[in-house]
């Protein structure tokens, strides 16, 4: 079983330090350990696999800290922006978070960075740190045992991640309900309070751009939505490049996707559950967004239509970056049009998924997001 006190000891063997910079992150590491055990139906390997992941949060967290008492300097840094992707999972994120990649104004959290970020990167190695190839031969591991996991979501060693790490060190982040079955601590992240989260994320981006710009970052999740009051009060200069597209197209292949990550840890089925939870949350964390957005007001978002971003993509990027006062210049746009011509929807193959299969369908659940496709469908 995993525990806390078990996971702190290897962390702190393997550091070589018992400073976490405080004591915050640990209820949410409580809450979650509680919550696979009485929850997760744990199989052996898959509690070896989160001890690792879990492990490898906290041992992260020591060397950050020791990385500041050593350079604390880096505590000066000036994070700009940030650009925050948010928007429904499977709507274009990932595709739209590799376009602003290619942007040179930009910086992107990288996969290879993300999970491993001390020492922080330099300009002179981003691009032959020998922790790219570790990160690399460790998706390709993931590619041999899951091969359906490249079909659902791409990602390479120097491509652009989601920031779930930086707010997974707090343990404050719904990703975990997309590992594993923990509805109880599921309830309480949704609810919790997200301020020490995202000031431990604006932490960690100060420490890796400290030797490595620009300091203009791009960071993309969805569930960004559920906290954005919180993620304003350490970001109040940040703005928002918002994705779109029908809910009940993605709502299944949410599904599918969370039921098969979880088959790594897990022999139970959750599909009779997972589809009325996952319209739960996704259905809050719009109505969160979109109060969010009327309150602080729209000169902060840019939208981004999944149809539109298909079809011109570089297009759809410079019109969202105009309504949040950003300008997409010739190299950029370039690099764009070349990272679009090498990728397509579909180079990977199909996701095959159904809505029926998760207990929804397509009329309930646009019932459900009637208020968010009134406002946007035709925007």
């Amino acid at each position: 079983m995993l525990t806390v006190d078990g996971l702190v000891k290897t962390a702190i063997d393997e550091a070589g330090s018992d400073d976490f910079g405080g004591e915050s992150w640990r209820e949410g590491l409580e809450r979650l350990c509680d919550a696979l055990a009485a929850e997760g139906d744990l199989t052996e390997a898959g509690e070896q696999m989160l001890g690792y992941r879990l492990g490898r949060l906290l041992t992260s967290r020591l060397r950050i800290e020791a990385w500041y008492r050593a350079h604390p300097e880096v505590a000066d840094e000036r994070v700009e922006g940030p650009v925050f992707i948010i928007g429904l999972p499977r709507t274009g994120t990932t595709a739209l978070s590799h376009l602003l990649t290619a942007d040179p104004q930009i910086r992107s959290l990288r996969v290879w960075e993300s999970g491993d970020p001390v020492p922080p990167p330099t300009s002179a190695t981003r691009d032959t740190d020998p922790r790219i190839a570790q990160a690399q031969a460790g998706l390709d591991l993931m590619d041999q045992a899951f091969p359906k996991m490249k079909m659902l979501y791409f990602q390479t060693a120097t491509g652009a991640t989601e920031c779930q790490d930086l707010l997974g060190m707090e343990f404050r982040t719904s990703h975990f309900d997309g590992m594993a079955h923990v509805p109880s601590y599921t309830d309480w992240v949704i609810d919790c309070d997200m301020v020490p989260a995202y000031r431990y994320h604006h932490r960690t981006l100060k420490l890796l751009q400290s030797r490595c710009p620009p300091k203009l970052w791009h960071l993309k999740t969805p569930v960004h939505m559920l906290s954005l009051d919180a993620l304003d009060a350490v970001y109040p200069h940040a703005v928002f490049l918002w994705t779109h597209r029908d809910p009940a197209e993605v709502l299944g292949s949410v599904c599918s996707l969370i039921a098969y990550c979880r088959s790594w840890v897990s022999d139970r089925d959750d599909s009779g559950e997972l589809g009325e939870q996952q319209l739960d949350v996704w259905s809050e964390a719009i109505r969160r967004a979109i109060a969010f957005r009327d309150k602080v007001g729209e000169e902060r978002f840019g939208d981004v239509f999944f149809d539109g971003l298909n079809r011109d993509p570089v297009g759809a990027v410079e019109r969202a970056y105009s309504d949040v006062g950003l300008t997409l210049g010739d190299d950029g746009r370039r690099a764009m049009a070349d990272w679009a011509g090498g990728h397509h929807r579909g180079d990977r193959g199909t996701h095959e998924y159904s809505l029926d299969e998760f207990g929804l369908g397509e009329q309930a659940v646009r019932e459900r997001f009637s208020f968010y496709l009134d406002r946007f469908d035709r925007k």
